[in-house]
């Protein structure tokens, strides 16, 4: 089935079209899901994204050249009809739809199934191959409901006004849905902001999404940030940066806080479990849903979602593609 798309180690090969779909190496022609630096490289000769993509990737590499697809649209190369439609993962985030020679296939790149204000939800297209991350594939990995977990976190602020809330949350997607999801709960004070996260806030700004009042924490007297939230990346949260703070309580926005191991090692004392991914319950779910005939499987847990489509009587690859996967963006 479907011998027009082949998959690498650094990628996978749609050969009519001579294009390479999230490619990890320089290649001629690229067609891009979304601006995560383990599916968007630079380096291309051409690309092909959403507008969101190619503005993210103008940002984290200088040149944002491309042809912008929207939603929907169809563009055609060598009897390959390509379709970009929303994955739910975060701003400008898209799956890939290929039809050739009577078949079709969908990339995911990666998606999630959760409303997010920040992007378009994720739209299911039943197809014959498909595509699926399994970043959380194990049964253990089932998401809590986002808005209690934004509970606990202003729980936690209101209780502690003498302190702040440091909320350790990747630069692209993660920290702008949190600084949503607090809004849509009702918190309208203002959030104190990282300068990594400032560009990244700014471009989803320009492209519609409200955050409300953004202030840099830089430069701010720690007095002033007691009883607010402060949003920071990651590698952020134990470093000097956050010694200025005012007693911070650390917090940190992953689907990976599910591992208290991990949330110790981190010395996370807040952990949020807030993911862009799909879970366990939804890539199960949605593998039902599009029902194809074939699933391959990419970057992640492979092997459990791999022994699941197999009892359910769905073939099933395990493709191990290479530098799938960004620590704390889950």
């Amino acid at each position: 089935m479907a011998h027009w798309i082949e998959p690498h180690p650094t990628g996978i090969y749609v050969r009519p079209a001579d294009a390479w779909i999230d490619p990890s190496l320089p290649q001629e022609r690229a067609l891009v899901t979304h601006g995560h630096a383990d599916h968007a490289r630079g380096g291309h000769g051409h690309v092909w994204a959403t507008r969101e993509t190619l503005a993210i990737m103008g940002l984290r590499y200088g040149t944002a050249s491309g042809t912008a697809v929207g939603f929907g649209e169809e563009i055609r190369r060598s009897g390959v009809t390509i379709r970009y439609v929303p994955a739910g993962h975060v701003l400008g985030s898209a799956q890939i739809v290929l039809e050739h020679a009577g078949e079709r296939v969908v990339v995911t790149g990666d998606y999630k199934r959760r409303p997010d204000p920040t992007c378009e939800p994720f739209q299911p297209v039943p197809c014959d191959i498909f595509v699926t991350e399994a970043t959380f594939g194990l049964p253990v990995f089932r998401h809590p409901d986002t808005g209690s977990e934004m509970d606990r976190l202003l729980t936690a602020l209101h209780a502690n006004p003498d302190r702040c809330i440091l909320v350790g949350a990747y630069a692209l997607g993660k920290a702008q849905r949190v600084i949503c999801e607090l809004r849509a709960r009702g918190h309208q004070a203002p959030i104190y902001i990282h300068g990594a996260l400032e560009r990244m806030c700014a471009l989803y700004q320009d492209f519609g999404v409200d955050m409300g009042e953004l202030r840099p924490a830089t430069g701010v007297a720690a007095k002033e940030m007691r009883g607010h939230i402060v949003v920071s990346p990651p590698s952020a949260l134990n470093d000097r940066w956050s010694r200025r703070l005012p007693d911070p309580i650390t917090a940190m926005a992953s689907g990976w806080m599910r591992v208290r191991q991990r949330a110790r090692q981190k010395n996370v004392e807040l952990p949020l479990v807030i993911s862009d991914h799909a879970d366990w319950d939804e890539l199960t779910d949605t593998i039902r849903e599009v029902a194809p005939t074939e699933t391959w499987i990419t970057h992640g847990r492979e092997e459990a979602l791999l022994h699941w489509c197999m009892t359910h009587q769905i073939r099933a690859r395990a493709l191990a593609l290479v530098g799938r996967e960004e620590e704390d963006e889950g």
